[in-house]
């Protein structure tokens, strides 16, 4: 479901395969084992590039998985699981000892979307992907602790809004513009070379691992407490009054 390389002190992850890569149990575990075996390295000198193989970063959340068993408890379970181990991914990374960087490959929505925003640096070519937060086009409430990643990344309350109540679609041009990308690059290579030296650059600093994530930490307080109390997801949409996707 992905690989784990070392480029000298920066390490490379890429989620493999093509497809849309959903967000399921499977490949979130897999994510996280990966994450598992970067942690167990030194934690000074290195810094974790994530990307993806083909057109697509990650269109979030399995959605067909949680749908697969037709009883609804059953599947409403399995959006629970889903959800709480998006939440435990994206605390690796904030937890994580090293500066991290989402080299997006192409199209980020939704639970994909947040995933790339809770690296440090998000970096996107732009002869392909949009970034989205489509919950309304699919009927989903918003979850609140996407609400704080969001808020955390992105300082304009009108850019705010046209990202969760117009569901833009935000190529990496208008990214840059509006400050959720760091830079834009002709094509996907070009974005992971980009990345790359970005990483390298950050690794010669020699900073202290532990300390770097003891500071992400307390910038990101807020979206710590809103994963610890905030409610699992399930299928529902708004005009049920039920949680969300």
């Amino acid at each position: 479901m992905c690989t784990l390389q070392r480029n000298g002190d920066v390490f490379i992850l890429t989620i493999t395969g093509g497809g849309e890569h959903r967000l399921n149990p499977t490949l979130i575990d897999s994510i996280r084992a990966a994450l598992g075996r970067v942690k167990s390295e030194p934690t000074h000198s290195t810094v974790l590039v994530t990307t993806a193989e083909g057109d697509f970063y990650s269109s979030g959340y399995d959605l067909a998985w949680a749908r697969a068993d037709p009883d609804p408890a059953r599947s409403l379970a399995r959006a629970r699981v889903m959800s709480e181990k998006l939440r435990l991914l994206v605390e690796d990374l904030i937890s994580l000892p090293m500066p991290t960087i989402a080299a997006v490959n192409g199209n980020a929505s939704a639970a994909g979307f947040i995933l790339a925003l809770s690296h440090d640096y998000v970096m996107m070519r732009e002869d392909v992907g949009r970034l989205s937060m489509g919950e309304l086009e699919i009927n989903y409430r918003l979850s609140m602790w996407f609400v704080r990643v969001l808020r955390s990344k992105i300082g304009s309350p009108q850019i705010l809004r046209d990202v969760v109540l117009r569901a833009e679609k935000i190529d990496a041009r208008r990214g840059v513009e509006w400050g959720i990308v760091d830079s834009a690059h002709a094509t996907a290579a070009a974005t992971m070379a980009a990345a790359v030296d970005l990483g390298a650059d950050m690794a010669a600093r020699r900073w202290d691992g532990k300390l770097y994530a003891a500071n992400r930490r307390t910038v990101f307080a807020e979206v710590l407490a809103a994963m610890a109390s905030d409610e699992t997801v399930g299928d529902t949409s708004a005009d049920k009054g039920r949680s969300k996707m």
